[in-house]
């Protein structure tokens, strides 16, 4: 699948190298052509399941290393439908304490894959030189999602006590094969106003 991405992306970059409009304008016009009001009508029920984190959330973010240590950031979460609403798309930003000038993040693509009737998500953080590839929906109230790390150790990602307001995320790693998990970072996030 990743080869597949990776061509759409040289693509797009053809067809802005192509193009005759100063930079700005063709990154403004790409924005508009992502943007979708909402979801598509094809996606039924399953809209929901992410639909209802679309907005913009102010976060905490608490990480937990291997070795106990924590490290603690804000940052700010929005998800927006994308592509005629057949894919939901965040962008998320952690700012270090007290540096609100440096920032961490990337970005999400999700879409439900009518096949295997799971929502497929891809994570990208080019600072990490990361692509993670995760499947999975809704559990109850919950959305879980699985798949694995770059070193191929099992992630469980999850969004928790869902409220229209705030909701908690926690992201767990286990490095034998699901027998434990250990969770290497908790998120909790408010809508933003």
């Amino acid at each position: 699948m990743l080869p597949k991405l990776a061509s759409i992306g040289v693509l797009l970059l053809a067809w802005a190298m192509a193009d005759s409009r100063p930079m700005s304008s063709m990154s403004s016009s790409m924005i508009e052509a992502l943007r979708a009001e909402g979801p598509h009508a094809s996606l039924g029920a399953q809209a929901s399941v992410f639909g209802r984190l679309v907005g913009t959330w102010d976060l905490t973010c608490e990480r937990h290393a291997s070795d106990g240590a924590h490290t603690n950031s804000r940052g700010i979460w929005s998800f927006g439908w994308v592509i005629d609403g057949r894919i939901l798309q965040d962008v998320i930003d952690f700012f270090a304490a007290g540096q609100s000038a440096e920032r961490d993040g990337g970005t999400t693509l999700r879409f439900y894959d009518t096949q295997t009737r799971q929502w497929r998500v891809y994570f990208f953080a080019p600072a990490r030189n990361a692509v993670i590839a995760l499947a999975g929906g809704a559990e109850g109230n919950r959305i879980v999602l699985r798949g694995n790390d770059v070193d191929g150790s099992l992630l469980r990602w999850s969004f928790n006590d869902i409220k229209p307001d705030s909701l908690y995320w926690k992201g767990e790693i286990s490095h034998d094969g699901g027998k434990s998990w250990r969770i290497e970072q908790e998120m909790h996030l408010t809508r933003h106003r």
